[in-house]
């Protein structure tokens, strides 16, 4: 692997996101948070991060840092909380629960204002038959969930955890892979306007290394806008597919 390659996405999120990302992921409401489970979950996307030497911004160490504190305050009694002026809530999740509220406000607001410049690209002057106008938005096929860099960092991690069970003692030591040899790969390998399931990218790996590499150059695919992620249902399985004129 290129031990200088550095990943830096653009699609990249900060960490209020990837917590509102696992609380979706978990199915709970946003006031009834596990923070042992979510900090859990939390540090082991931190784990990907730097294994697949993702550059972490400060504020995804400092939310790690906040989220061990909130839980180790959680496991002491009440009677040996430490004292502050300042937190007037018993519990110890209340700011952080706050944050996120606030957050999740701002970020429907612009996905409901993004939806609707998108809706208004669309529109003209003149005005089309109201009936010739419904069957078009009926006849429109239901668009697919978003993927968001998540999304895919949590499919590597079950690839990785499965390569690791069925590889643990047999790994092949002398093969040496760069990114930029799996992308030529990729572009060779999958066609123009092919769709191919995310695990089967790695069904022929042959070491771990080799699974981190192609799932970096997979990445830097995506960034350059070669492949198109698409997600069978909310939390389902990812597809990829090959840009037509990229």
């Amino acid at each position: 692997m290129d031990e200088e390659y550095k990943v830096r996405l653009e699609i990249f999120e900060g960490p209020l996101d990837l917590l509102l990302y696992l609380i979706k992921r978990e199915e709970v409401d946003i006031y009834d948070i596990s923070i042992e489970r979510i900090t859990k979950e939390y540090l082991s996307f931190v784990d990907a991060f730097k294994i697949l030497n993702i550059e972490l911004a400060s504020e995804f160490i400092v939310m790690a840092a906040n989220l061990m504190y909130i839980k180790s305050r959680m496991l002491l009694p009440r009677v040996q909380q430490p004292p502050e002026e300042d937190v007037e809530e018993e519990d110890p999740r209340w700011e952080l629960i706050r944050q996120l509220v606030e957050y999740k406000k701002f970020k429907d607001a612009a996905g409901f204002l993004q939806i609707r410049e998108l809706e208004n690209e669309n529109l003209f002057l003149s005005k089309p038959d109201v009936s010739d106008l419904g069957a078009a938005v009926s006849d429109q096929p239901e668009p697919l969930p978003d993927v968001s860099i998540f999304d895919l960092i949590r499919a590597f991690q079950k690839v990785l955890g499965r390569f690791d069970e069925e590889h643990s003692i047999y790994e092949i030591a002398d093969e040496n892979f760069t990114v930029g040899d799996k992308i030529d790969f990729l572009l060779a390998e999958i066609s123009h306007g092919e769709k191919i399931a995310f695990f089967g990218l790695f069904e022929l790996a042959s070491s771990r290394t080799e699974v981190i590499v192609t799932f970096l150059a997979l990445l830097e695919l995506i960034k350059l806008n070669h492949f198109r992620v698409q997600q069978d249902g909310l939390l389902g399985e990812i597809f990829l597919q090959r840009s037509e004129n990229v």
